[in-house]
C-alpha cells in the first residue's frame, strides 16, 4: 500500500508542477522551467523509492554491466559496415527500379489499345 501511495505522490507532484508551470505563464520562461525540472528529479527520487523502484535501478544498473562488456567495433569496421549497407541499398534500389520499369512495360503491352 505503502508502495502505491508514493506512486501517486509522484504523479501528483508531477501533474502539480506541470499546472504551476502553466499557471505562471507571467513568469520568466527559465524559472518554469527549472521548477518543472526540480518538481521532476523529486517525483523520480519518490518513485525510486517503491519496489518498482528499486527495480528498475537493479535493471538499470544490469544494464550498464552489459554495456560495459560489449566490444564496439572499431572506426574501420563501421566506415566498412556503413559503406557495404550503402552499396546493397544502391543495388537493391537499381533492381526494384529495373523491375518496376518492366512491370510497367509488361502491363503496358496487355492493356494497349487496338493491337
Amino acid at each position: 500500500m505503502a508502495d502505491k501511495l508514493r506512486l501517486i505522490i509522484s504523479l501528483l507532484v508531477v501533474l502539480a508542477s506541470l499546472g504551476a508551470f502553466y499557471a505562471y505563464e507571467e513568469q520568466s520562461l527559465l524559472y518554469r522551467v527549472l521548477g518543472l525540472i526540480v518538481a521532476l528529479i523529486v517525483s523520480a527520487a519518490i518513485a525510486l523509492m517503491t519496489e518498482t523502484g528499486r527495480g528498475a535501478r537493479a535493471f538499470l544498473r544490469g544494464s550498464v554491466i552489459e554495456v560495459r562488456k560489449v566490444v564496439w567495433p572499431t572506426r574501420k569496421e563501421t566506415t566498412q559496415t556503413t559503406m557495404l549497407v550503402v552499396v546493397v541499398v544502391f543495388l537493391v534500389g537499381l533492381f526494384l527500379w529495373l523491375l518496376d520499369m518492366f512491370l510497367i512495360w509488361a502491363v503496358q503491352l496487355l492493356t494497349r489499345p487496338g493491337v
